[in-house]
């Protein structure tokens, strides 16, 4: 799994019209094939900031999209509302398991390996 995460700035009063404009290439991005989450959501704190969370199921699936219309016309809307500032990662995970162990609780340790 591929996990893409981080943040964009755009100008204050442009924010909302672009995570609006957004909306049709988010659902788009949904439908695509490996797609898990594509989600590009305001940050409550920070005005103009957008967080993006996303999760692909193989690298190959996350190159067919950096390829695809989808990604390029996302891009595209959010230059076009004066992109500032853009702090993304992707991550690939080797590893995944719950938060919560078999009790309920929190675990900041990996507790199913063995």
């Amino acid at each position: 799994m591929v996990i893409i995460a981080g943040t964009v700035d755009v100008e204050i009063d442009n924010r909302d019209a672009a995570l609006e404009a957004a909306k049709p290439h988010m659902k788009a991005t949904r439908a695509q094939k490996g797609c898990m989450d594509y989600v590009w959501s305001p940050d409550s704190l920070v005005p103009g900031r957008i967080y993006v969370f996303e999760r692909w199921e193989t690298e190959e699936d996350l190159k067919l999209h950096f390829k695809g219309e989808h990604y390029w016309n996302m891009r595209e809307t959010i230059n076009s509302y004066n992109l500032l500032e853009i702090d993304m990662h992707k991550y690939r995970m080797d590893i995944m398991e719950p938060v919560y162990d078999p009790e309920g609780n929190p675990r900041g340790d990996f507790f199913t390996i063995e």
